[in-house]
C-alpha cells in the first residue's frame, strides 16, 4: 500500500476574475481571513498595473500576481509558473467570466467554455487540491420556471443569451470533471452591491434596470416592464464572498451545486415600488411591455445609461424561484445568511444615486463610464 499523500500545512489560493467586483472582493476576503496563506492572482496583461495596486494595498496573506489568460494552454504562463501551481495550489476559485448579455456567442464560449476547461486541467494537475471552486449562475436554468432544485441541471430547457447557455456548458464541465476532483459550483443570482456601503462597480442587470427607470435623468420615472409579479433575486457582493469562504472550507460542500440566492425574494414590482419610495419618486400608474420598454430605453437622454440594461428587461417577468435548501442546510450555524433587500435597500439606492449625480455633472467632460468597462473578468 502506497504512502498516503501529505497535504502542505499552509493553504495555498489560485483565483481568476481579476478585474471583476467579485474577484478582487473575494481576494480581499482570503488575505485578511487567512493571513498565513498565500495568493495566485491571474491577471491579462492590461491589468497588471491596476492589479499590483489593488494587492498592494490589501492586509494580511501575500497575493503574487501571474500574467496570463484562461483562454490560453497552461493559462498562457511560463512553464516554471504553471509547475509552482501544481506544486502548491491546494484551493482553486474560478470566477472569470464574460457576463455581457450582449456578448457574441463566440466570445463567450472561448471565454465561459474553453476558459473553464484550461482552468479544470491546472486542477487536475495540482497535487494537493483540496478544492475547485467554481462560479456559474442561478441562469443556467434559461427559461424554466417554477422552482428550480439545486441538484437540477439539464432539464431541456432552452436559453435567452450566450451567457446563459455557455455557463450551462461550463458548468456540464466542471460536474463531469466532479468525478475525479473535489468540485463546488455556486450558483448566485443577481449580485447587486456591498450590504453594507451600496459599492458596486457596474451597473447592470434587472435590478439595476429598475434603479435607471427610477433614478434615470428623466423627471418622470419610466414604467416597469411587465406586471413586475415575478420574484427578483438579488444577493449583495458580500454575502456572495462570504459564502463562498465558509463552504470552500466545509468538506460536506464537495460535491454540491449551491444556490446563493435570496431564500424570500420580493417581487419586481415590490421591489420597484421600495426604489421610488427611496427617492421620493411617484411612479406611473401604467405597465410597460417588454418591446415597448426596449423602445423607451432608446430615446435620447437615457440610451447610453440604459444600454446594459435592454437585455435584461426579460428578466424581470420570469417566474422562475431558486430552491436553496443545501446551502442554507451548509451555511446554518455559521452566521452567514442572505440579508433581506429591504435592510440595505437604502444603501444601494444612495450609492446609484451619488452615481447618476456625478454623470450628469461630468456629462461634459472624458469621465471613465463603469456601464462601458469590459464585462470580461479575466
Amino acid at each position: 500500500m502506497g504512502k498516503a499523500k501529505v497535504r502542505p500545512l499552509m493553504a495555498t489560493y489560485f483565483v481568476t476574475g481579476y478585474p471583476g467586483f467579485i474577484g478582487k472582493r473575494l481576494v480581499k476576503h482570503l488575505a485578511e481571513a487567512d493571513p498565513k496563506g498565500k495568493i495566485y492572482l491571474l491577471v491579462q496583461p492590461k491589468f497588471h498595473r491596476e492589479a499590483e495596486g489593488y494587492v498592494n494595498r490589501l492586509n494580511g496573506a501575500p497575493v503574487e500576481l501571474l500574467t496570463g489568460d484562461i483562454v490560453d494552454m497552461h493559462l498562457g504562463l511560463a512553464g516554471a509558473e504553471y509547475q509552482r501551481l501544481c506544486n502548491e495550489v491546494t484551493q482553486i476559485f474560478h470566477l472569470a467570466a464574460i457576463s455581457y448579455l450582449g456578448m457574441p456567442r463566440e466570445i463567450a464560449q472561448q471565454v465561459n467554455v474553453e476558459g473553464t476547461r484550461n482552468v479544470l486541467e491546472l486542477g487536475r494537475d495540482c497535487k494537493n487540491l483540496a478544492r475547485f471552486n467554481h462560479f456559474s449562475t442561478c441562469y443556467v436554468s434559461g427559461d424554466r420556471v417554477g422552482v428550480i432544485a439545486e441538484d437540477e441541471l439539464e432539464a431541456g430547457q432552452s436559453f435567452r443569451n450566450a451567457y446563459e447557455e455557455t455557463k450551462y456548458e461550463a458548468e456540464k464541465l466542471v460536474q463531469k470533471a466532479g468525478e475525479h476532483l473535489p468540485i463546488t459550483i455556486y450558483r448566485p443570482s443577481t449580485v447587486v452591491g456591498d450590504s453594507a456601503t451600496g459599492e458596486i462597480d457596474r451597473f447592470d442587470g434587472p435590478y439595476y434596470l429598475g434603479m435607471l427607470l427610477v433614478l434615470s435623468p428623466l423627471v418622470v420615472p419610466l414604467p416597469l416592464p411587465g406586471n413586475g409579479v415575478a420574484p427578483l433575486n438579488v444577493v449583495p457582493v458580500d454575502f456572495v464572498v462570504r459564502a463562498v469562504w465558509s463552504l470552500s472550507r466545509n468538506p460536506q460542500a464537495v460535491g454540491r451545486t449551491l444556490h446563493l440566492v435570496d431564500p424570500n425574494p420580493m417581487s419586481a414590482r415590490r421591489v420597484y415600488e421600495l426604489i421610488a419610495e427611496r427617492a421620493q419618486k411617484k411612479l406611473p400608474r401604467f405597465n410597460l411591455s417588454a418591446r415597448a420598454a426596449d423602445v423607451v430605453l432608446r430615446l435620447p437622454g437615457i440610451e447610453k445609461l440604459a444600454r446594459p440594461q435592454r437585455a435584461a428587461i426579460n428578466y424581470v417577468n420570469h417566474l422562475a424561484l431558486y430552491n436553496c435548501h443545501f446551502a442554507l442546510e451548509l451555511l446554518d450555524g455559521t452566521g452567514v445568511r442572505c440579508p433581506p433587500l429591504a435592510s440595505y435597500l437604502d444603501r444601494l439606492v444612495d450609492f446609484a444615486r451619488d452615481y447618476y449625480r456625478r454623470r450628469k455633472e461630468s456629462a461634459a467632460s472624458e469621465v471613465e463610464d463603469p456601464l462601458d468597462r469590459p464585462a470580461r473578468t479575466p
